[in-house]
């Protein structure tokens, strides 16, 4: 079973295949994943904290001098970041204070690295708190993720820990009026035994129609890339992805696949 777990605040640049260099940043515990989620692909295992509130989260200001130390030391040895990226060991949003590291970040990235993309991959489950929402608009690259169109297949791909509506989270994707990027994950496997596929019916045309309604500046498609914590799951090869991607785009919505 996968549990890797980031070990620090600020860590990397790491090479990303959809952002380049990227510094990134961890606002969660480092022994242990806290999400809203409980996917069956994601790298850092299991969501076994069920009590999303119930571990002490950094303070802003142990969260910006981290920060800040590493892009110093990133700009003095001249390593290039392209992209500063909230990622790390679960849910970013979850953090209390999200919004006021948000608000500490932006000036000391127009200080170190003014043409860097602030960044930050969420599952969108925390679009209903509006301060949220507002520190997403803010940043140049929110990526944020809808893996399914039917509430069956978000509770089993996603597997969420807490009540989550797909008719809510789209609802909050389309307040974003395009400025966003969505990522999915394409897969096929079992769960408990019973076999899945979000690439098939009735699934993906539900999925196709709520990424035209939220109508986001760009799709980014991938599959499985590293070690899952369920077992009986099966990735996409370059071809189902491409075959994916072009009905995206011929919706007219810039896509792309890894």
């Amino acid at each position: 079973m996968s549990t890797f777990l980031w070990e620090s605040i600020a860590f990397g640049p790491i090479h990303s295949r959809r952002l380049g260099h990227s510094l990134g940043i961890n606002l969660l515990p480092t022994d242990v994943k806290i999400c809203s989620f409980n996917c069956l692909y994601c790298e850092c295992g299991w969501t076994l904290e069920k009590r999303l509130t119930a571990r002490a989260f950094y303070p802003v200001e142990i969260v910006l001098q981290a920060i800040e130390h590493k892009l110093d030391a990133c700009k003095h040895l001249n390593v290039p970041v392209d992209s500063i990226t909230f990622s790390g060991n679960g849910e970013p949003t979850l953090h209390p204070c999200f919004d006021q590291i948000i608000d500490g970040l932006i000036p000391l990235r127009d200080l170190y690295y003014p043409n860097a993309a602030i960044s930050c991959l969420s599952n969108a489950t925390q679009l209903a708190r509006p301060e949220v929402r507002t520190a997403l608009q803010r940043i140049e690259n929110p990526l944020l993720k809808l893996d399914a169109g039917t509430q069956e297949m978000l509770d089993t791909i996603n597997y969420p820990i807490v009540p989550v509506d797909i008719e809510e989270v789209t609802g909050h994707l389309k307040s974003f009026n395009g400025n966003l990027v969505i990522q999915s994950m394409f897969l096929c496997g079992e769960k408990d035994g019973v076999p899945f596929d979000n690439s098939a019916e009735p699934n993906f045309t539900q999925w196709l129609r709520r990424i035209a309604d939220i109508h986001p500046r760009k799709v980014m498609i991938y599959s499985l890339d590293r070690e899952t914590p369920a077992l009986q799951l099966h990735k996409f090869d370059k071809g189902k992805l491409e075959t994916i991607a072009e009905k995206v785009r011929a919706i007219g919505i810039p896509t792309e696949t890894y």
